[in-house]
C-alpha cells in the first residue's frame, strides 16, 4: 500500500516539472517588418493650403523705352528746383575790406585814372583822410617838381598847375608815411571857375606814387 502511494505521488512531481519546462521556455514568433508610411501612388496629393503671392511683374507699368529719343533724366521734380542762390542773404556791410593806417602792407604805385578838362589851369589840393600823423608828399608835373614837400593836414592844401593841350601827367609821391603807415590823402581837382572836376584817395608806402592824367583837347 505504501509502496503504491509513492509511486503515485512520483509520478504526479514528474508529470509537474514537464508542465512547468514547457511553459518557461519561450515560444518562437516570424519577426514581421513593415513600412511605417506606406505611400499610395494613386491616392491624390494633399494640397494644403495655398499662398498668394502678389505679382512683381504683371502689375508694374509697362515702360517703353525709346533709344532714338534723348529724354533727360530728371532725379528732382520741376516745382522743387529752385534758382541757385535764391534764399541767400548777403549782409551789406560785407565788402572789400580797404587797409587802414597801422598797416605793413606794401603799397606799390597807384594809377588813380584820367578826367578832361580844357581850362586854362586847374587847382589841385591833398589833405590827410585819415589820422594826421605827419604824412608828407612831393608833387610833379609832367616830370617837373612843382612842390618838394607839402605836409599833409586836416586842411585841403596844394598848387595851381597850368594845362598844355594833350596829355599832363600829375605825380605825388610819398615821402614818408608818418607814424603810422601807410601814406593816406584825400586828393580834389578844381576847374578855373572852382567846379569840383575829380576827387579820390590813395595809399602809398615811402617812395610810391600816385598818378593822375588830366587831358586838354583845346587851347
Amino acid at each position: 500500500m505504501i509502496k503504491n502511494y509513492s509511486v503515485l505521488v512520483l509520478a504526479v512531481m514528474l508529470f509537474s516539472l514537464s508542465g512547468m519546462a514547457q511553459t518557461d521556455i519561450p515560444q518562437k514568433k516570424d519577426l514581421k517588418i513593415d513600412t511605417a508610411n506606406k505611400i499610395d501612388d494613386n491616392e491624390k496629393p494633399n494640397e494644403g493650403t495655398s499662398l498668394k503671392i502678389p505679382s512683381v511683374v504683371d502689375d508694374q507699368p509697362q515702360v517703353e523705352l525709346d533709344f532714338a529719343k534723348r529724354n533727360p533724366v530728371k532725379m528732382i521734380d520741376d516745382r522743387e528746383l529752385v534758382q541757385a542762390g535764391a534764399g541767400m542773404k548777403i549782409d551789406p556791410k560785407v565788402g572789400p575790406v580797404q587797409p587802414k593806417e597801422g598797416s605793413k602792407q606794401h603799397f606799390p604805385d597807384m594809377y588813380m585814372g584820367d578826367v578832361k578838362n580844357n581850362g586854362k589851369f586847374v587847382g589841385i589840393v591833398c589833405r590827410d583822410h585819415e589820422n594826421v600823423d605827419g604824412d608828407r608828399i612831393k608833387i610833379y608835373v609832367n616830370g617837373d617838381v612843382v612842390d618838394p614837400n607839402i605836409l599833409l593836414t586836416g586842411s585841403f592844401k596844394g598848387v595851381n598847375v597850368d594845362l598844355k593841350k594833350g596829355f599832363n601827367r600829375v605825380d605825388f609821391e610819398a615821402l614818408n608815411t608818418g607814424t603810422s603807415a601807410p601814406n593816406t590823402a584825400q586828393v580834389n581837382v578844381y576847374d578855373d571857375k572852382g567846379e569840383l572836376i575829380y576827387a579820390n584817395k590813395w595809399l602809398l608806402s615811402e617812395g610810391s606814387k600816385a598818378t593822375l592824367i588830366i587831358t586838354k583837347e583845346e587851347d
